[in-house]
C-alpha cells in the first residue's frame, strides 16, 4: 500500500489580524498551505475572503501577524515573495484599451521576461484559454467570461509556484465557469500550489484538497473536504417540498416519526434525515391527510454545503441568493 508523503508548508499564516476603522475584517486567523496543494477558503460574500488574499499577496498590509510565503517573511515586506506568486482578482486589473495579447505581453514583460518568450507564451496562453480568435481585439469588447480567462491567463504568464485565485467563477456564464474549473484542475495536477476564495460550495468540494470555512473574519473549521464529510456519508436523507404548509407540520411529524429527524429549509421545503432507509410512502400520506400537497419528493446525497450549513449556521438560501447575485446558479 503506497505512503503518502507529508507536504511541506508553502504559505504559513499565524493570528493575522486585519481591520478597517471599527470593523474587523480578518480576525486572528491562522492556516497552512501545503506544496501543490489547492487549498480553498469558503465563506459568504464580506467573510474576510479577498482582505485574507490582498494580505497575502502584498496589497494590504496587516495589522498584526505573521505571513511566511517559501520560507520569505511576508509580514513587513510585502514584495520579497512576488516573484514566486500569481494574482487572479476577484475584479479584473487588466488595460481596456489594449488588446488581449498585449495585456499578456504587458503584464510578463513587468516580471522581466525577455521580449520573445513573453510572446511564446502569450500566443500558448491565448490558444489554452481559447482567446486566439480575439488576441487583437481590446479587452474592452470581451465579454464577462473572456475576461475572466484572460485574467487568469495574466496570473500565469510567468509560471508562478503560487497562484492566488479571488472568486475566480463569480458572474460568469455556466460554460465559462467550466472552463476555467477544468483548467484551475490542470493547474493544479501539473504541481501549481493554489489558494483559492469562493463562496460556491460546489466549486470548493469539487477543486479543493482542504477547505477553511470563514465567516464574520473568523476560520470556524478547517480540514480535508473527505474528513468534513465523513461525519455525514451513513446519513441518508430527503427533501420534501409541500404546499399550504402550516406551523405546526414539522412538530406533527415529529410526533408521527419519532425516528426521524425533521428540519425546516425553507417555508415549503422540509429536510428529513435518518440513519436508516427513509420511506417516503407513509410520509406523502400522512402530509396530504393534512390538508398539504407534497409537490416534489427526493432524495438528497451528502454535500459539503450540508457540512457548511451544519458548522457555520448559515442557510442554503442565501449560499443560493449570493449565487444568483453573482451572475449564475448550477455551476
Amino acid at each position: 500500500m503506497p505512503v503518502e508523503v507529508e507536504r511541506s508548508a508553502l504559505i504559513e499564516v499565524n493570528q493575522l489580524i486585519k481591520s478597517f476603522e471599527d470593523v474587523t475584517a480578518v480576525d486572528m486567523i491562522s492556516f497552512t498551505v501545503r506544496k501543490g496543494e489547492l487549498f480553498g477558503f469558503l465563506g459568504p460574500n464580506g467573510a474576510g475572503k479577498t482582505t485574507t488574499i490582498n494580505m497575502l499577496t502584498g496589497l494590504a498590509r496587516p495589522d498584526s501577524g505573521t505571513i511566511t510565503i517559501a520560507g520569505l517573511d511576508c509580514s513587513k515586506n510585502l514584495k520579497v515573495a512576488q516573484h514566486l506568486i500569481g494574482v487572479v482578482p476577484d475584479e479584473s486589473n487588466l488595460y481596456p484599451e489594449l488588446s488581449g495579447y498585449d495585456n499578456l505581453c504587458f503584464c510578463a514583460a513587468l516580471y522581466g521576461m525577455p521580449k520573445s518568450e513573453r510572446q511564446d507564451r502569450a500566443h500558448e496562453l491565448l490558444e489554452t484559454f481559447d482567446l486566439q480568435d480575439a488576441a487583437q481585439r481590446k479587452f474592452a469588447a470581451y465579454s464577462k467570461g473572456m475576461k475572466r480567462k484572460l485574467t487568469i491567463a495574466a496570473g500565469i504568464i510567468h509560471c508562478p509556484q503560487i497562484l492566488f485565485l479571488d472568486e475566480p467563477t463569480s458572474g460568469i456564464d455556466v460554460a465559462s465557469a467550466r472552463q476555467i474549473r477544468r483548467l484551475i484542475a490542470h493547474l493544479h495536477s501539473s504541481g501549481t500550489t493554489i489558494f483559492l476564495t469562493t463562496h460556491y460550495i460546489e466549486e470548493a468540494e469539487r477543486l479543493c484538497e482542504r477547505i477553511a470555512f470563514i465567516v464574520n473574519g473568523k476560520i470556524v473549521r478547517s480540514d480535508t473536504v473527505s474528513n468534513l464529510l465523513q461525519p455525514i456519508k451513513q446519513k441518508n436523507a430527503m427533501l420534501i417540498t409541500v404546499s399550504n404548509t402550516e406551523k405546526t407540520l414539522i412538530a406533527n411529524l415529529m410526533n408521527a416519526f419519532p425516528h426521524l429527524e425533521f428540519m425546516a429549509v425553507s417555508n415549503e421545503r422540509i429536510r428529513i434525515e435518518s440513519p436508516e432507509v427513509i420511506h417516503i410512502g407513509p410520509l406523502v400520506r400522512f402530509i396530504e391527510e393534512g390538508d398539504a400537497e407534497v409537490l416534489e419528493a427526493r432524495r438528497i446525497q451528502p454535500s459539503l454545503e450540508e457540512v457548511f450549513v451544519q458548522i457555520t449556521g448559515i442557510e442554503l438560501e442565501a449560499m443560493r441568493r449570493e449565487k444568483e447575485r453573482g451572475g449564475g446558479s448550477n455551476r
